[in-house]
């Protein structure tokens, strides 16, 4: 009886390089999350901030091209809204306020290109820290739970570790899901405004006057991804129920937005609480600062109603001793400081310590856990 060769017969087809395994991890993540309605109509949302936003592009650069800046200024320091868009007779309130003595530009030119860079920075900071952060981490709750936990829950580790698929390219693979994902929430959004800015301006040589700040936004979308997709990821490798890893995303950033506000509201009412704490404070260490002298106040905080937008615009001057506590919080005091709002290392060191922090922690753990099934 002749003997057959049954064994392993050598390849004869073409070999993909190293890395390969990424973009195919990749694709295959982003394919199954986009099974989600939900997901095609988070995306579709995220786009709808913009339109709100752009209407603040569009009222300030009329007003510069009718020339009306000076009574911009002058209407914006007294608190009343421009062209009925609130939130721009708010910044303006702030960043014109602030232009006088030796800051002041010398020339109108000088005064509307300082304007305009400082106006469109903070608008931009407000676009991706308020609508667009809270959004994102909606949906990486409902998506990142998923793409490890599914793995570990169908025994998939044997098929992906039985291959020359390394530990950095299962996770890199997976961490471009979550960065395509944020990309659609935040950058491309965020680019979209900028654009817009430059289209419904007098002239497209604005383009070249805000060059960075498209560089700008897209620093900010991954100071966002990093330390959020890692912290999904981890939980999501912590175990096999992709609810659980959900529940776990959903109560860190609710408990750490609680535990922030609480400890904010008790410095505010023991501030309150104390008249001798709220004459001659300096900008830097008061709750509200200058931001009540821009508006015409007194010695309040702003109105409910724009208190929001104060924070997320980095219209407040005063540093948050709590950011660090709170993701979300952390997150946007270096988005401001990528914006060149925020400059103060006393207000950028704790958060930034915090999220690097997490960080590494969750490399670990993600390090630790994904092919532990292939090692036990």
């Amino acid at each position: 009886m002749p003997l057959h060769d049954v064994g392993y017969r050598g390849w004869t087809g073409r070999r993909r390089g190293p890395g390969q395994a990424i973009g195919v991890i990749m694709t295959t993540g982003i394919r199954l999350a986009w099974t989600s309605r939900w997901l095609r109509r988070a995306l579709l949302f995220a786009w709808s901030p913009a339109l709100f936003f752009a209407a603040s592009f569009f009222a300030f650069e009329q007003a510069i091209d009718e020339g009306r800046l000076s009574s911009m200024r002058d209407g914006a320091r007294m608190g009343r809204n421009l062209d009925g868009v609130g939130m721009l007779g708010t910044v303006l309130a702030d960043t014109l306020g602030r232009q006088s003595g030796a800051d002041a530009p010398k020339t109108e030119e000088e005064e509307i290109a300082q304007t305009r860079r400082l106006v469109w920075s903070r608008l931009l900071l407000a676009f991706v820290r308020a609508p667009q952060a809270v959004l994102l981490a909606v949906v990486v709750g409902l998506i990142a739970p998923a793409l490890i936990s599914r793995d570990l829950r169908a025994k998939a580790w044997l098929i992906y570790f039985t291959r020359p698929v390394s530990r950095l390219e299962y996770i890199l693979g997976k961490g471009l899901v979550l960065a395509v994902i944020i990309a659609g929430i935040t950058m491309l959004p965020g680019l979209a405004l900028w654009l817009m800015g430059v289209l419904v301006s007098p002239s497209v040589w604005v383009a070249v006057a805000t060059w960075d700040l498209p560089l700008k936004v897209i620093a900010s979308s991954i100071v966002l991804m990093v330390p959020t997709a890692l912290l999904a990821l981890a939980y999501s490798s912590l175990t096999a129920e992709s609810r659980i890893a959900s529940f776990a995303w959903f109560a860190t950033w609710a408990a750490c937005w609680i535990a922030h506000s609480s400890l904010t509201t008790a410095d505010m009412m023991a501030v309150a609480n104390d008249p001798a704490a709220r004459v001659d404070r300096d900008p830097s260490g008061s709750l509200w600062g200058d931001f009540d002298a821009a508006l015409g106040g007194a010695d309040r905080p702003p109105p409910r109603k724009v208190r929001w937008f104060a924070k997320a615009a980095g219209l407040d001057p005063a540093i948050d001793p709590w950011a660090w506590i709170s993701p979300y919080h952390s997150l946007g005091v270096m988005q401001g400081w990528v914006f060149g709002i925020e400059r103060r290392p006393q207000a950028i060191l704790p958060p930034l310590v915090a999220l690097v922090t997490l960080s590494v922690i969750s490399i670990v753990i993600l390090w630790r856990r994904v092919d532990a099934p292939a090692r036990a």
